[in-house]
This record gives structure tokens, C-alpha cells and sequence, in this order.
């Protein structure tokens, strides 16, 4: 790695090299993690495919395929909520089973049921698992790595998430060209949901082998152990300096929750609240869980809407590379301001393109260009910055908020599209416009307001806020 740049004189001395670093042991755990990120995403767009033949074996009305597709949210929201303690609590690794536990059990429910409300009982467990892990992850993530490599390695989380996006595509095309429509009604969607058992057995396999968060180890006063994980990250030089942040900010806050609402922190909750619902307001998972039923809506059968569904998730995936390559270097405002300004005009392009009834190529790549947009910015950077603002002692809980607010807003997106979609007053063209008026207030939003925290330590992302005048002075 290279040494910091001699003018960038925000970054701490805790953010110096660190040449006992051990890029394995940082990768490994912080690439189990994101396994979690690759079930969010597999059980996020599993109903994308599975939900058409879901309709026909259920019978199911526009508002019940609606409810079919946000089912998981419902389970998102307390499993959120009630992760950020449970995290403060236990500790993220054992919280990290019990998502593995819920993904999987979901997952074998969801491929065997006979009725619309064991189905919806099948996906609210599944929903309790992405709750969860969308809490989790990111926290557990920023909590181990290096700060001068946080930005990268918490991007890997969403890097899981897209991943499970594009192959839970991949993988329903090929059952769904497996049978014909007959069998697909039958028994392929069930093979869709059914096939996340395999992830979700290796994740909780491979995380015997994950150490606890040393942050969190120290905040429970087993330093000890902390001492040994930090050593393992980045040498013993690295452990002595994090033990002395982490005692400190222990020292200076209070640790309650009060103090998110009403102290020093309130900012920071407010950023992360409404940059995580800009990010969903402005469509994604509409695209997520109804791309199938976008393209075919636009004209095209359903072969050609599952393949465009597939080119969908893929460009999700490759411009998350973008992510990972730019968020250090150029920093998260930067990729903030471009993605929300590329947002904008995609989703402005694809209500035009149902307005004047063009289809085909031209539809695909104005979708395109939005996933890619999103995927280099908001999708992996409001779940970072989310992680990064908050005070170590309250990070769960204060996390949960956040996770919370994605979640709800999800839910929103997700059961008002097919009937917003399908209104004769509002359509398909008026929806995306929606869409492209949310991204562009999140622009501003991002230009006004959004502080850099690339380079910082947590600590000393946390003694920004104590003082606006580092604050103002990040946000350049």
C-alpha cells in the first residue's frame, strides 16, 4: 500500500501504514461477511422471475403480488430493529449465525408452500435474515477493517449483495428454461427460492473461522481478545494505537441512545436516515423485484424479459467494481454527486421511453444506466457512510435506525410499483419521473450536506461531529 499523500492532513496518525497488516486474515473475514451482503441480495431479487409464476399458481391480485414482493420487508423492518441491540448485546459474529440460520430455514419454506399466507410466513423469516444482516454487516465490516482500507472493504458488502442480485437472475433464467409455463407454475419458482439453501449453509460453516468485532470485544472490556484480533489486522503498533481511540471515545460519550436523538450525533442520524431513504426512493428495488414485469410491460415476451433481467444484474455487478476502485481514492462525495446526477437523467430517459411507447434496446440501456449509476454510488455508499458516522458504544443500535429506514422505505417502493404501474392516472412513464424527482433532490441533498469521510479512523469520524468546524471542512 501506498503512504498517504503529504497534504491530505485530516487523516489521524492511527491511519499511517501499517506494515504488519495481515491482507489475509482482513480479506478473509471481511469477505465471509459479505456472504451475508450475497443472501441480502439472492433473497432480494429471487421474487424477480419467481413472482409471475407465484401469480398463476396462487392466483394472486395486482395488490397480493404486490404484498408477495415486499413480504420479506415486513420481516426486514423488526428484524432491523431488533439487531442493533441484540449486536450490542451478543456481539455481531453470533448475530451473523443466527441470519445464516433465518436465510436458510426461509429458504426451505419458501419452496414448499400450498397457500398465499404460508408463502408470506416463509419470506417474513427470510425478511427477519436481510433485516439483520443489512444492520450487521456493514457495522462488523467497518468495525475490523483498516481505516485507510474501510471504504474498499466496506464496499464488499454491497460487492455480496450485487453478486447475489446478478446470480439469483442467472440462476432463475435457467430454471425458468428449464419447463415449460406449466412446470415453471408448478414447481420452477419453488426451485428459485429453494436453491438459496446452499449459500446459506456455507456462510454458516465458514464463519466458525471469523473472529468476534474487536471493537466490540474492547467495548465489553475482554481487551485481551481485542488486542490479539487488531495485532492479526495490523500489528501490534496498530493494536496499542486502536485500544488507545477505542478507550477514549468510550471515555467521552455517554452510550445511550438518548444522546442519537438529542446530543452531539443527532446529525449524523439525520444524514444517514435520509441518505438511506433517497436510495430507495428513487426506484431501485422497483427494478430489483419487477424488472421481469418492466420489460415485458414495454412489449417484450418473456424469454426476452428475463434476459434483460439478467443484463440488468450483471451491469449492477461490474459497476460495483467502479465502487470499490474510486471510494478511497476519489473519496464518497464525489461518487455520490456523479451517481445522483446520472440517476436523475436515467430515470427521466426510461419515463420518456414509456411515454412515447419505445421498447427494446433503448428501454434496456436507460435501465442500464440508472443500475450502473446507483451501483457505483448510493447502492454501496449510503450502506458505508451509514456504518462509519456513528459513535462506537451505539453503532448497533444507531445502525439499526438506518437499516430501519431502508427497510420501510423498501416496503413503500415495493407495494406501491405494480399498482402505480398499472394505474391509468399515474403509469409507468409518471412512476420513473417519481423516481428521477426523488434522485434529484438526493443530489442536492448530497452537495448541501454530506461531510467526506474518506481516510478517517471511526474515532475520528466520531470527533467530527464534536466539532463542526473539522465537519465543515470535510465536505470539500
Amino acid at each position: 500500500m501506498t503512504t498517504p499523500r503529504a497534504r491530505d492532513t485530516s487523516r489521524p496518525a492511527t491511519e499511517q501504514p501499517l506494515p504488519g497488516t495481515s491482507a489475509g486474515f482482513v480479506l478473509f473475514a471481511t469477505g465471509v461477511t459479505a456472504i451475508g451482503g450475497f443472501l441480502f441480495g439472492y433473497d432480494t431479487a429471487v421474487i424477480n422471475g419467481a413472482n409471475s409464476y407465484l401469480r398463476a399458481f396462487l392466483h394472486l391480485t395486482p395488490a397480493q403480488e404486490g404484498l408477495a414482493g415486499a413480504s420479506a420487508i415486513l420481516g426486514c423492518i423488526p428484524g432491523a430493529m431488533a439487531a442493533g441491540f441484540l449486536s450490542d448485546r451478543f456481539g455481531r459474529k453470533q448475530m451473523l449465525y443466527l441470519c445464516a440460520l433465518l436465510y436458510g430455514v426461509s429458504a426451505l419454506l419458501s419452496a414448499i408452500p400450498e397457500t398465499f399466507n404460508q408463502f408470506l410466513i416463509a419470506r417474513f423469516i427470510g425478511g427477519l435474515g436481510i433485516g439483520a444482516s443489512s444492520m450487521i454487516c456493514p457495522v462488523y465490516i467497518a468495525e475490523v477493517a483498516p481505516g485507510r482500507w474501510r471504504g474498499r472493504l466496506g464496499t464488499l458488502f454491497q460487492l455480496g449483495i450485487v453478486t447475489g442480485i446478478f446470480l439469483t437472475l442467472f440462476v432463475n433464467k435457467l430454471i425458468q428454461g428449464m419447463g415449460d409455463e406449466a412446470w415453471n407454475t408448478s414447481m420452477g419458482w419453488r426451485w428459485m427460492f429453494g436453491m438459496e439453501v446452499l449459500p446459506a449453509a456455507a456462510f454458516m460453516v465458514l464463519l466458525l473461522a471469523v473472529p468476534e468485532s474487536p471493537r466490540w470485544l474492547a467495548q465489553r472490556g475482554r481487551e485481551d481478545e481485542a488486542r490479539d484480533i487488531l495485532i492479526k489486522v495490523g500489528g501490534a503498533g496498530h493494536a496499542t494505537q486502536e485500544l488507545a481511540a477505542i478507550r477514549e471515545a468510550i471515555r467521552e460519550e455517554e452510550g445511550s441512545f438518548r444522546e442519537l436523538i438529542t446530543g452531539a450525533f443527532r446529525k449524523p442520524l439525520v444524514l444517514a436516515v435520509l441518505l438511506m431513504a433517497f436510495s430507495q426512493f428513487s426506484g431501485i428495488n422497483a427494478i430489483m423485484y419487477y424488472s421481469t414485469k418492466i420489460f415485458a410491460t414495454a412489449g417484450g415476451g418473456t424469454n426476452a424479459a428475463f434476459t434483460s433481467s439478467v443484463w440488468v444484474g450483471l451491469i449492477n455487478l461490474l459497476f460495483t467494481f467502479v465502487a470499490i476502485g474510486l471510494v478511497d481514492r476519489a473519496g464518497r462525495r464525489p461518487l455520490l454527486l456523479t451517481g445522483t446526477a446520472l440517476q436523475t437523467l436515467a430515470l427521466g430517459l426510461v419515463g420518456w421511453m414509456f411515454h412515447t411507447q419505445q421498447q427494446g434496446l433503448g428501454l434496456l440501456l436507460c435501465v442500464v444506466l440508472f443500475i450502473a449509476a446507483f451501483a457505483m454510488a448510493m447502492g454501496p455508499i449510503s450502506w458505508l457512510f451509514s456504518s462509519e458516522v456513528f459513535p462506537n458504544k451505539v453503532r448497533g443500535r444507531a445502525m439499526s435506525v438506518a437499516a430501519f429506514t431502508v427497510w420501510v422505505s423498501c416496503f413503500i417502493v415495493a407495494q406501491t410499483f405494480p399498482m402505480m404501474n398499472d394505474s391509468p392516472a399515474i403509469g409507468p412513464a409518471r412512476t420513473f419521473w417519481i423516481y428521477a424527482a426523488v434522485s434529484l433532490i438526493s443530489f442536492i441533498f448530497v452537495l448541501a450536506l454530506i461531510p467526506e469521510t474518506k481516510g478517517r479512523s471511526l474515532e475520528a469520524i466520531e470527533r467530527m461531529w464534536r466539532e463542526p468546524r473539522t465537519g465543515q471542512h470535510a465536505r470539500t
